[in-house]
């Protein structure tokens, strides 16, 4: 088979073999892949991975336990051990000895076959496309704020880092009725905030100390102490990118302040497949640009460009 491999110091698509599934994973050929910032940031030494990195696909089964064999699915990408503190508390995506697909220990799916454990799979519904179900996994993500705080029709939420993901959790929150805002720097993220009916605007316009929520997505050094600026006393501050640089903020802020800040990383496949099926949240105006696994090489290059929306890798039909 295709793969894009990364050695530590290039990317460089390679021949390679096609892995054969042992206990209770399954073969699955990839149709479709999404290109987003945790990948571009392996590239750049993040995680220290080697392999083949991606982790936001669709496939179907072509080998594994009868019942899932020809089944269209995604799957999660946190594979754990089921038996640690922590799974055995339903937390399988903190494992303690998990691996995650094509980011820590576990090839990923920009090739044209991936294994992974069958417990990770979900099945996609008829109606849900190939270009709906790439995004299944950042959408589990965005699902995953309302989840970990409370957001109502009162509450007042700022978004910022109007990228791939803060996009989708902009769509996610607005279907809770809240007063929401989403930070824009360029004409696409609000052009289609418009077309969402969710309320742009720059960073300079808002006021200070009035959100009860910020969501920072940017995954800059700068996007934390933006939302410590935004965020009410008492407010909550939600972080859903990880860093490429180490953030510098007034942490005596959030002591004064009493200010929570949460982590939030992966969520609810379940819920982003409901979204895509009743059609509540838009993914397909998100796709910018779509190549073939050969061209996956210009294809992390336009990825990388600021502002570059979703591009995809197309393996299969």
């Amino acid at each position: 088979m295709h793969a894009i491999v990364y050695d530590g110091a290039r990317v460089s698509l390679r021949t390679a073999p096609v892995a054969r599934p042992s206990g209770d994973q399954a073969l699955i050929r990839i149709h479709k892949a999404g290109i987003c910032n945790t990948d571009l940031e392996i590239f750049a030494g993040y995680m220290g991975f080697r392999g083949t990195p991606g982790h936001e696909f669709v496939g179907h089964v072509e080998s594994g336990a009868p019942e899932w064999v020809g089944q269209r699915v995604v799957g999660e990408i946190n594979v754990a051990d089921g038996i640690c503190d922590l799974c055995q508390r339903g937390l399988p995506t903190q494992c303690r000895a998990r691996t995650t697909v094509g980011i820590d220990r576990h090839d990923g799916a920009f090739a044209e076959y991936l294994t992974l454990t069958a417990r990770n799979l979900h099945i996609v519904p008829d109606s849900v496309s190939d270009d709906q179900a790439v995004f299944v996994e950042p959408l589990a993500a965005a699902v995953a704020v309302p989840a970990v705080v409370d957001i109502g029709t009162r509450e007042r939420v700022i978004v910022i880092g109007a990228g791939r993901l803060g996009l989708l959790v902009a769509q996610v929150l607005k279907l809770t009725g809240c007063d929401l805002s989403v930070v824009t720097r360029r004409a696409a993220p609000a052009t289609l905030l418009e077309k969402w009916g969710i309320h742009s605007t720059s960073l300079d316009a808002l006021p200070h100390n009035r959100a009860d929520v910020v969501i920072d997505c940017t995954g800059n050094a700068d996007g934390f102490a933006s939302a410590l600026d935004l965020v009410t006393p008492r407010g909550t501050i939600v972080l859903k990118s990880t860093y490429t640089q180490m953030p510098s903020a007034n942490l005596t802020r959030v002591v004064v302040d009493e200010i929570r800040v949460i982590g939030s990383r992966c969520g609810s496949f379940p819920e982003a497949l409901r979204l895509l099926e009743h059609r509540l949240v838009d993914v397909e105006s998100l796709i910018e640009a779509r190549y073939p696994l050969e061209r996956a090489l210009e294809a992390i290059a336009q990825a990388g460009q600021p502002g570059t929306l979703k591009v995809l890798l197309e393996m299969a039909s």
